[in-house]
């Protein structure tokens, strides 16, 4: 072989070799790229659902979970909206029953995961003495913590009550609107409000000392939450593997230790 063909065999060697590399390298990048979860969830889950992003990742390392807290009806214009959303958990199955009546979300994803019920809250101290829902059409009582009637989970069933019991003419004028339950919250635990509506969760996760739950809780029924895998999805089966995590053994363990009511059966066999 002469030196022209040596060099030509070598150069053509070093084309090879670097397009494998670059092959390699390419497939190895592809393999080492996380793909990326948006759950969409309202805001009485997030120190839960946080706990659950952290051991979820840790046994998916994969998967790059990415929290999006806020009201029920919200989230779900948000998904109606074309949001890159993955998975949907409201605290509300009617935001849910709209989403999946309209094919939002896939409806063999869907189960019922969590669930708690109302309470009224007060500052420390309770200097009104409120201890049923009709105290708060007393005089003394200005200000409510609630959140907004038609989005919020707890807004919508807590206006529910207080018409059903004739006190909602009596004490809407009274109601300071915030975005969340948790600012609702908030609120209370600023002394900025004589009382509001929360989850009973809720209370668990208050500043310590700034809030009391009056002994009549406005709800004794369960508010059940679902979660779904959106049907726009990029990633179902990874949404699923989330899903399947939030339902198992290790989420339902995370649930309960912030307060929540863990269904005994799913949505289908409920």
């Amino acid at each position: 072989m002469n030196k022209r063909n040596e060099t030509l065999v070598v150069s053509i060697a070093i084309i090879f070799f670097i397009a494998i590399s670059a092959f390699i390298t390419n497939l190895i990048g592809e393999e080492q790229q996380p793909i990326y979860l948006t759950i969409s969830t309202s805001a009485v889950l997030t120190e839960a659902f946080t706990d659950i992003e952290e051991e979820f990742e840790a046994e998916n390392p994969e998967i790059n979970v990415i929290m999006n807290f806020a009201n029920a009806g919200s989230l779900r214009m948000q998904i109606e909206g074309g949001a890159p959303i993955d998975v949907y958990a409201p605290a509300d199955r009617v935001q849910m029953d709209i989403l999946a009546s309209h094919g939002y979300v896939y409806n063999d994803s869907r189960k019922d995961f969590a669930g708690s019920y109302l309470v009224i809250i007060v500052p420390k101290g309770n200097v009104l003495n409120l201890t049923t829902m009709e105290d708060l059409s007393k005089h003394e009582v200005k200000k409510i913590a609630f959140t907004d009637t038609e989005a919020s989970t707890v807004g919508k069933y807590a206006k529910q009550e207080l018409i059903e019991k004739c006190l909602w003419n009596s004490v809407q004028n009274k109601m300071v609107i915030g975005d969340t339950v948790k600012n609702a919250m908030v609120h209370v635990e600023r002394g900025e409000v004589d009382a509001g509506f929360v989850f009973k969760t809720d209370v668990k996760t208050a500043k310590p000392g700034t809030i009391e739950m009056i002994s009549s809780a406005p709800m004794s029924k369960t508010i059940n939450y679902s979660i779904a895998v959106v049907a726009s999805t990029q990633h179902q089966k990874e949404s699923q593997m989330f899903v399947d995590f939030v339902t198992g053994e290790k989420g339902s363990f995370i649930l309960e230790q912030y307060g929540f009511i863990i269904p005994k059966h799913d949505l289908e066999s409920a």
